[in-house]
Parts: structure tokens; C-alpha cells; sequence
């Protein structure tokens, strides 16, 4: 499908939101950062990262594989929420109330992860403008599958080395972001007939400050990246780019899980988040690393509302919004949308709402700046 270009689109496309109505002094206060709740939240998924690294490091050292393996495994996990999840709210600039601390967090998880923030940047400024708009927003291209097979499961069980580019935001499996990395080392994004290379093109064509800045990081990630794997092979310390450089692919399992049902069978081109986006309920360590992104719905909403007050705004629009789903019952949800896409592929999952939900806004005070903001997200470009 051929889509117009992204300044055009900004001319033409304009989304008239609904925002369940919250008060305007509750919203300022649930838009408050706080360096202390992003101390926490950052130093301590880092430190989860640490420890399992060096856990995994001491067995390898004493030779202990089988624990070894069990240790990888839970390294794996911990580090397949760098990959888009860390870098996602701290992107947006509302973790912390110090600016600057996002950055660098920013920066070091993006690092870790092989996770390019300037492309995801303006893709995620137009996520959030247009979401399931194709027009504007090609982040997560419907229809989405939610894949249980064998051969992919045991991937995401084990080492995703395989997985190639495809309909959402994201490199892939070991192989394809190494190769994407060095693509886009050399300014090139890959075959355009995959949509997610098509949606990157876009971005570069209407983003050139933000793609140079892309390309430079991509040649960063291979030198940080590369320097890991020779020292290791310098200091015969072959645990080192398992533990660093190849963690982010390891045991997806769970960031799979969590992560698909944001959008995954939803409606298009609709003005309702609540019609676009899933929240989930989900045990508190795993909502932890999913740096409360569980609660989807309300981000789309109020995107400048940090992280870790994402559970309180539920609760002060509740009445207006649909029931959280459990994750099983997410993917029981997905499975059975996907099943009826397959044979009505227009088809797309009609969330209810409560009968005390409103579809249009009839509070009379004036709008407060805060229900439009996405944070610092939005480059230069397209502040």
C-alpha cells in the first residue's frame, strides 16, 4: 500500500481525541516526576540486570552449567525489557523530574539493548498522534498475529536469533538487528516491501536530522557492540557477550507475553483509545519490568503521565473505562480475533465500554495543555 507523505499527513490528518474527563487538578498532579520513582525504577531493573549477570558470569566461571543455563534464562527475561520497554517511558521524558537523568538512562539501556531512540522517537511521536491511524502511525501495523507456534515459541523460550523485521517497531531476532545495524550504519533501512522498513523510510525522508543522528548511534552499537565480543575473545571470556551483547535475545518469552496486546486485533481509524488500546492487569514483578505499561490504555490517554501513576489514573477514570483484561484473557481475546480475521479480514475486535462510560465530552471547562502532552518525546522536527 502506497501512504502519503508524513508532512502531508500532518496537514491533513487530524485526530479529535476523547479523553475520559479527569480534573484538572488531579491530572497535574498525577503528571508530577519524581527522580526518587525514577531512581527506583531504572537503578532497579538495572540492578536486576546486574545481578543475574553476575550470577550468570560466577557459574560460568565455576563450571556449574546446569544452574548456568537456569541463571541465562532469567538474565534473558529480565533483559528482553530493555529492548523497547525501558527506552519507551524514558523517551518520553516523564521518569524522572531531573531532565537529564532520562537521557542517560535513556542512552544506556537503548546501549544494552541494540535499541535505535532516534527513529523510535518521531515513529513514537506519530504512534501517539495517530495511533492506528495508518496514515500517521505505522508502528504497529494491523492486522497483527498473535503467534503460539512451535518453531517460534522455542526461540522465544530460548535464543531469538531468527525472527526477521516485520509489522511492528523493532529489528528482530539476533541476526536481523545485527544486519539491520549495520545497514543503518550505512544509511539504508533494508527491503521496502516490509512494512516496518517502509514506516523507517518514511520517518528518514521527514526526520533528516533525527535519521543522521539514527545512522551515528548505529555505528556506535557496532563499536560497543564489536569491542565486547573482542575483548572476550582477547581475554578468553566467552560468557561476556552472552551476558552483554546477545541478553537482549534471550528467553523473550515473557516481553512477548505482555507486550503483544497492546494493539494486537483492535480498531483502526477510530478516535477512542479505549477502542484502540488494551490494558492488562499483571503480577507486580512482571509489571515492574513492563515499567507499568500494562496499563495501556490510560498511557495512549494521558501520555504525559509518568509510569509508575499510570495505576492511580485508572482509578480516578475507571467509571469511563473498559474492564483491564487478564493477560491470559488478552491472548484468549487475540487468539479468537485472529481466528475471525482469517476468515473476514476486516474484521476488528469492538471493545465494550460500562454503561457509566461517556463517548463524548460534555465537562464544560476548557482543556488543560496536559491531555495533549507526550512528554519530551517529539524531536526538533515535530515539536
Amino acid at each position: 500500500m502506497t501512504y502519503q507523505p508524513l508532512d502531508e499527513v500532518r496537514k491533513s490528518l487530524k485526530v479529535k481525541w476523547y479523553r475520559s474527563p479527569i480534573a484538572h487538578d488531579k491530572l497535574r498532579d498525577l503528571s508530577k516526576r519524581s527522580d526518587a520513582q525514577g531512581w527506583f525504577q531504572s537503578t532497579g531493573h538495572l540492578g536486576l540486570y546486574v545481578a543475574t549477570g553476575a550470577l550468570v558470569f560466577f557459574l560460568w566461571s565455576g563450571q556449574i552449567w546446569a544452574v548456568f543455563i537456569i541463571a541465562l534464562f532469567f538474565h534473558g527475561t529480565v533483559a528482553s525489557f530493555f529492548v523497547g520497554v525501558a527506552p519507551h517511558e524514558l523517551g518520553h521524558g516523564s521518569v524522572f523530574k531531573t531532565k537529564r537523568l532520562d537521557k542517560i538512562f535513556l542512552y544506556i539501556f537503548s546501549l544494552l539493548s541494540w535499541w535505535d531512540p532516534f527513529d523510535y522517537a518521531s515513529s513514537h511521536t506519530y504512534h501517539h498522534r495517530y495511533t492506528l491511524h495508518p496514515e500517521g502511525d505505522r508502528e504497529n501495523l494491523l492486522p497483527l498475529e498473535p503467534s503460539l507456534r512451535s518453531t517460534f515459541m522455542v526461540q522465544l523460550f530460548t535464543v531469538n536469533i531468527l525472527t526477521q523485521r516485520g509489522r511492528t517497531f523493532g529489528k528482530g531476532g539476533l541476526i536481523s538487528t545485527i544486519w539491520l545495524t549495520i545497514l543503518g550504519a550505512f544509511g539504508r533501512v533494508g527491503d521496502l516491501d516490509i512494512p516496518m522498513n517502509e514506516w523507517i523510510q518514511s520517518l528518514h525522508d521527514d526526520q533528516p536530522e533525527e535519521y543522521r543522528k539514527s545512522i551515528w548511534w548505529s555505528r556506535f552499537l557496532l563499536v560497543f557492540h564489536g569491542g565486547v565480543v573482542v575483548i572476550s575473545i582477547i581475554m578468553g571470556l566467552w560468557a561476556l557477550p552472552l551476558i552483554l551483547t546477545v541478553a537482549p535475545f534471550i528467553a523473550n518469552w515473557l516481553a512477548y507475553f505482555v507486550g503483544l496486546p497492546q494493539h494486537c486485533g483492535l480498531m483502526e481509524n477510530v478516535p477512542d483509545f479505549r477502542k484502540s488500546v488494551r490494558s492488562m492487569t499483571l503480577p507486580p514483578l512482571v509489571e515492574f519490568l513492563y515499567w507499568r505499561m500494562n496499563w495501556h490504555t490510560e498511557h495512549h490517554m494521558y501520555a504525559g503521565v509518568p509510569c509508575y501513576n499510570l495505576k492511580k489514573l485508572y482509578h480516578e477514570i475507571a467509571d469511563d473505562m473498559p474492564q483491564p483484561r487478564t493477560l491470559i484473557g488478552a491472548w484468549r481475546e487475540m487468539r479468537d480475533i485472529w481466528r475471525r480475521q482469517k476468515v473476514d479480514p476486516d474484521y476488528a475486535f469492538d471493545t465494550p465500554l460500562p454503561p457509566t462510560a461517556q463517548t463524548v465530552r460534555t465537562d464544560v471547562d476548557a482543556p488543560d495543555a496536559l491531555e495533549e502532552s507526550i512528554g519530551e518525546l517529539a524531536p526538533k522536527g515535530l515539536e
